[in-house]
C-alpha cells in the first residue's frame, strides 16, 4: 500500500497543519515497504555504478536518482540524461550548463560523471546525500497527489531561499525561477498571472515580476526572500490564490482574502 499522508484541511488551514505534522509525516514515509526497498537497492548498488551510461541503463537507479532532483518524469529519456550527466557542469557549455532548468545542473554537478576522472558515487557519504533529497522529494510528491499547491509550495519553501543565498545577480536570479516550471507557477499564481503570461517576451515577464513583487514586498530583489517571515508571506499569498482558482470568486472566504491581499 502507498503512503497517503494525512491531510484532513484544504486551504492554509490545511497547509498549517501539514506544517505542524510533517516531520512525523516523513517518518512515517520511511516505513513503507517500498520506499524501504527503494533506499536498500540504492545503498547497495550506487557506489558500483561508474559512468552515465552505466546509471540510465538500470532503470530503479535511475528513477530514485531523478526523483531526487525532481526530474521523475525524465525516466524515460535515457539519452537525453545520459547527455547531462556525461557533460558535467564544469564546462561553460555544456548542456546541463544551456538548459533553463538548473535542476538538470544540480543532477549532472551531484554524481559528477563529466566533471571528475572518479566520479562522486564513489564518495561513502553519496548515498545519504542522494537519499536525503530523495526523502523529501517522495514526501512532496505524495502530498501532492493530494493537494498539488501543497506540493508546489513545499517545492518553493525549499528553493526559493537557496537561490536567494546565490550570489548571482537578482536578474539572473529571476531567469532561474522563470526556467523552473514549479517556481514558476507559485510566483505566477501568487501574483494573479494568467497561464498565457508564460508566452510574452523573457525580459517583459521579469520586469512584470519584479514590478509586482516590489509592489507586495516592497523590494523586487529574490535575495529578500532568504528572509523567512518574507518567505511565509509568499507561500501564504500563493495558497491563497491558488483556493481562489480552485473555488471561483465571489464572496467566498478564499475571496474575501484576496482582497485583503490586493490591500
Amino acid at each position: 500500500m502507498s503512503f497517503q499522508p494525512v491531510l484532513p484541511l484544504s486551504g492554509f488551514a490545511g497547509w498549517s497543519f501539514l506544517k505542524k505534522t510533517m516531520a512525523r509525516q516523513q517518518v512515517a514515509l520511511q516505513t513503507v515497504p517500498a520506499q524501504v526497498r527503494d533506499e536498500a537497492y540504492f545503498r547497495d548498488k550506487i557506489g558500483k555504478v561508474k559512468t552515465a551510461e552505466q546509471l540510465v541503463n538500470d532503470k530503479r537507479l535511475l528513477r530514485i536518482s531523478l526523483a531526487a532532483f525532481g526530474l521523475e518524469a525524465d525516466v524515460n529519456s535515457k539519452a537525453f540524461i545520459q547527455k547531462i550527466l556525461e557533460g558535467g557542469t564544469l564546462k561553460e557549455g555544456s548542456l546541463a550548463n544551456k538548459l533553463a532548468d538548473k535542476q538538470y545542473q544540480k543532477l549532472s554537478a551531484a554524481f559528477g560523471f563529466g566533471d571528475f576522472k572518479v566520479p562522486r558515487t564513489a564518495i561513502s557519504t553519496f548515498p545519504d546525500e542522494i537519499l536525503t533529497q530523495f526523502r523529501t522529494r517522495s514526501f512532496e510528491t505524495a502530498v501532492g497527489n493530494q493537494n498539488n499547491a501543497y506540493r508546489l509550495a513545499m517545492n518553493a519553501e525549499r528553493e526559493i531561499p537557496a537561490l536567494a543565498a546565490k550570489s548571482t545577480s537578482e536578474t539572473s536570479k529571476w531567469y532561474s525561477i522563470l526556467g523552473n516550471a514549479p517556481l514558476r507557477e507559485v510566483m505566477q499564481t501568487a501574483f494573479g498571472l494568467p497561464k498565457s503570461f508564460a508566452a510574452i517576451d523573457l525580459d517583459q515577464q521579469v520586469t512584470v515580476l519584479k514590478d509586482k513583487t516590489k509592489a507586495a514586498f516592497g523590494s523586487s530583489a529574490i535575495s529578500q526572500f532568504s528572509d523567512p517571515a518574507k518567505m511565509e508571506a509568499l507561500v501564504r499569498r500563493f495558497l491563497f490564490r491558488s483556493e481562489i482558482q480552485d473555488l471561483g470568486t465571489g464572496s467566498s472566504p478564499a475571496a474575501i482574502a484576496l482582497t485583503l491581499l490586493r490591500r
